[in-house]
């Protein structure tokens, strides 16, 4: 009996014992439940981290596409060398900046393509000047033509405004070389004291060409090169300095009052004048048969040893039958547009037509077009003038 009971205890006490082990080792159902919709969440959190990391990286990809898409379809390849920006202006026209090389690391083009496609007025748009009216509903905001015979004022707009004339300043640095007397047969090195630091414009006179006084003078008239008419002012009897003076005493000495010049070339917009000087420049140049001979001339070679570079006229209009031109010279910078003056015989008048600041590569010619077009409904020689439509 007490035997028994002893026994019983024991079974009693084995069995308490596995109880209470059993409960410290193994869950219970509502532990486990939990427990795997812990492990459901936790990998639900990371596949959802993992999915938003993928859709960032391709939504990167997709913004860095869209980013480079206006650069490729912004810089149009006109060579193996260079490429010409086309930006989108004001009533969906669109106009040449410069040239871009397409040499560059990709980076660096997309850097210069952004920064060229930066509007930058010229002054005459900042003056408010491009949004005046004329009868002509000419391009240019300055225009002038004059009867070069009995001074007459044919048409005027804006003749009196003072702005940046560009390589028009290269036609009075004819004028003082020309007036010079100087040796047109004497030779002229290019150094690197002409290449252009103002605008970092292009040449194709290497440092270190030679021409005569005469060539110099040909392809700074005639194609409005830099580098040749530094070349002129620079080895001027006095120097460069010496040049510059005599370029603005020769404009006092003329009355040009408006003028101002600091170099030679046009590069530097603070080269300034108005329709009304250049008006008087146009005269007075037209005078020396070498300056109306060097700057209607329609093309020019230049032979550097093995090589033979080719110079054509910057106005298209000398090569046009329709025109009768005596003396001319076009302009470009970006602060004085796209500038022209002339002296031409239209319906039997010598006139000196003189467009500032127009915008557009083709425009000033266009300008000069309806001029002589006008001109000659005047004198009864040619049809009604049909009414200008702007270009889109």
């Amino acid at each position: 009996m007490i035997m028994g009971v002893v026994r019983l205890r024991k079974i009693l006490l084995g069995i308490a014992i596995s109880a209470g082990l059993t409960g410290l080792a193994v869950p219970t159902a509502t532990q486990a439940a939990t427990s795997a919709s812990k492990v459901a969440k936790a990998k639900k959190t990371t596949s959802a981290q993992n999915t938003a990391k993928r859709k960032t990286v391709v939504v990167r990809k997709s913004q860095a596409k869209v980013a480079k898409a206006p650069v490729r379809k912004t810089v149009k390849a006109a060579s193996a060398r260079s490429a010409r920006v086309k930006v989108q202006m004001a009533g969906g026209r669109t106009t040449s900046l410069h040239k871009v090389s397409i040499k560059q690391k990709p980076a660096a083009r997309s850097n210069v393509v952004r920064a060229a496609i930066v509007h930058r007025p010229s002054m005459g748009e900042a003056l408010g000047l491009r949004g005046n009216d004329d009868p002509l509903e000419l391009n240019s905001s300055v225009a002038l033509v004059i009867d070069q015979q009995t001074n007459e004022v044919l048409f005027s707009k804006n003749d009196s405004a003072v702005l940046p004339i560009a390589s028009l300043t290269k036609l009075m640095t004819g004028l003082v070389v020309a007036d010079a007397g100087l040796d047109m047969n004497e030779l002229i090195t290019i150094t690197g004291d002409d290449i252009d630091t103002v605008k970092g414009s292009r040449s194709r006179l290497a440092v270190g060409t030679t021409l005569s006084r005469g060539e110099m003078m040909h392809l700074a008239l005639m194609s409005s090169e830099n580098r040749a008419a530094n070349a002129l002012g620079r080895t001027y009897p006095g120097g460069l300095q010496e040049f510059v003076r005599l370029m603005n005493q020769k404009a006092a000495t003329l009355g040009m009052a408006d003028t101002r010049y600091v170099e030679p070339t046009g590069l530097s917009s603070l080269n300034q004048s108005s329709a009304r000087d250049l008006a008087t420049l146009v005269s007075v140049a037209y005078q020396r048969p070498i300056l109306r001979s060097l700057s209607t001339s329609p093309g020019y070679e230049v032979e550097l040893g093995r090589r033979t570079l080719h110079y054509n006229n910057s106005n298209r209009l000398i090569k046009n039958p329709e025109w009768d031109i005596g003396l001319q010279k076009t302009g470009y910078i970006s602060e004085a547009g796209r500038c022209l003056v002339m002296q031409a015989k239209v319906a039997g008048r010598q006139l000196i037509m003189v467009f500032l600041d127009s915008a557009g590569k083709v425009s000033r010619m266009q300008d000069a077009e309806r001029v002589r077009r006008w001109v000659e409904v005047q004198t009864g020689t040619t049809q009604p003038l049909a009414r200008h439509q702007p270009q889109g």
